[in-house]
């Protein structure tokens, strides 16, 4: 495997052997070679294309909400696009960079009187990733709202991609299936009474606190929602809750979720993982497909 140089990052925000448990959700995943932080989308196209000049093995990642890093950690370069985060305003439109957070972008379109977002004020990812998995909740997605995606190839090309183009599906996108990266998308709102906006995020927000675990680290709903079923009720009717391997525990709160209550690492998320899987198809018959993203060498 050959590497990009030091030099040649000299003019890019960058860490190197970064452990990147100091950024992921669930706080375990190990090192990443090189860890870049770009700020403009075309430091996003001059880092791929640097990355492929010098076959430097890439991983591009949103905020590092929804997935869990192997314990031996990324190898070649990893591009964080958390600082790839504006926001802007235009009519019954939001267009928002990649690293926003989904949940501060709702908030934007509340100031604005701006209705169509209520459903993401309580999901903890990044625009980019949420677009990316076709995020949703509360009976809402990203695909309701999308206009337009612009994304980047691997090889370093920017397109703008139709809702259309976009082929969502239930937490599926082109993004998925073409190996592309998204840059920003364009969301088409409606105007809204934003007391009526304000109440609704409240209950979603009321909802999430009082049925999440948010005190501990997690990266979110584990699984896909079975067709006919719900996957926490299905674990929690298997007797999973509370099991744990690890440092890491089926949520006592929400059978949904895993969370990492004492120094948990990525294999016991695995291990895990794999566990409720084999006692949910054992109690119901349903085989519990994971929603989490798991990367690494």
């Amino acid at each position: 495997m050959t590497m990009i140089i030091p030099e040649e990052l000299k003019n890019f925000e960058v860490k190197f052997d970064a452990p990147l448990s100091d950024y992921t959700f669930t706080k375990v995943g190990g090192q990443a070679d090189i860890l870049a932080f770009p700020k403009t989308v075309d430091e996003v196209a001059q880092l791929i294309k640097l990355a492929n000049k010098s076959e430097t093995p890439l991983t591009v990642l949103g905020n590092a909400s929804n997935l869990i890093v192997k314990d031996s950690g990324i190898r070649g370069m990893v591009i964080l696009l958390e600082k790839l985060d504006k926001v802007n305003y235009a009519g019954y439109s939001l267009e928002a960079q990649a690293g926003a957070k989904l949940i501060d972008v709702s908030r934007i379109a509340l100031e604005h009187s701006l209705s169509g977002l209520e459903f993401a004020c309580g999901i903890p990812g990044s625009i980019g990733g949420a677009v990316y998995m076709n995020a949703g909740a509360y009976d809402g997605e990203i695909s309701h709202v999308l206009a337009s995606c612009k994304v980047i190839d691997m090889e370093g090309n920017i397109k703008v991609l139709s809702k259309e183009d976009m082929r969502f599906g239930y937490r599926q996108s082109a993004v998925q299936n073409e190996k592309l990266i998204v840059l920003s998308a364009k969301f088409d709102l409606k105007a809204g009474d934003p007391s009526l906006i304000k109440a609704d995020m409240d209950k979603f927000t009321e909802l999430r606190e009082s049925k999440q675990p948010l005190e501990y680290p997690s990266c979110g709903s584990v699984f896909k929602r079975p067709a006919g079923y719900f996957a926490g009720q299905l674990i929690q009717e298997a007797g999973c809750q509370g099991h744990r391997i690890g440092g890491v525990e089926v949520s006592t709160k929400h059978a949904g979720f895993m969370v990492n209550v004492d120094q948990g690492t990525a294999s016991d998320y695995i291990a895990l993982i794999d566990w409720v899987i084999e006692q949910v198809k054992a109690k119901s018959g349903v085989t519990l497909e994971p929603e989490v993203r798991i990367i690494g060498d």
